[in-house]
Formats: C-alpha cells, structure tokens, sequence
C-alpha cells in the first residue's frame, strides 16, 4: 500500500499537538476524517511531533507520540499559511 504523510493538528482540552500522521495515498482511510472515525483506532500515532500546552507553558518537541483519540476535540490539516 502506498502512503503519504499529511501534516495534522489535534488538540486535547490541554494541549495542541503538531504532527506527521502516515496515511494511505488514496482509498480507504486516505482522508483525515475517515481515519479519525475508524472503530479500531484507539491512538493516533504522530512523529516529528511538536506539543504546545494551551496554559502557554513552553513547548516540547517529541519524535513519536500516540495521541488517545477520545481525547481529541479538535483536528485539522496543518496549514503553514495560518
């Protein structure tokens, strides 16, 4: 299967959280809400990963993280433009 990696942002009721998250090129779970909507998913793997705190503590940098996806409340795209 072909991949492609798509730069996302998640945010939990604490953090937003910066990342690369591997998906599949085309087909199913291509897009970042059907993979987010996947029954089977309970973590949400991203690498090169930067995690901002929302209470403006300093930011930490990590090479992976899983991000528990009944944590999330908010996902998108990254978009360097904003």
């Amino acid at each position: 299967m072909e991949t492609r990696i798509e730069r996302v942002v998640l945010e939990t009721d604490r953090h937003r959280i910066v990342g690369d998250l591997t998906l599949p090129r085309e087909g199913y779970r291509s897009r970042l809400s059907d993979f987010l909507n996947g029954g089977d998913l309970d973590f949400i793997p991203l690498v090169n990963a930067e995690l901002a705190p929302l209470n403006g503590s300093a930011p930490e940098t990590r090479s992976f993280i899983a991000v528990a996806r009944t944590h999330v409340q908010l996902a998108f795209p990254f978009d360097a433009d904003d």
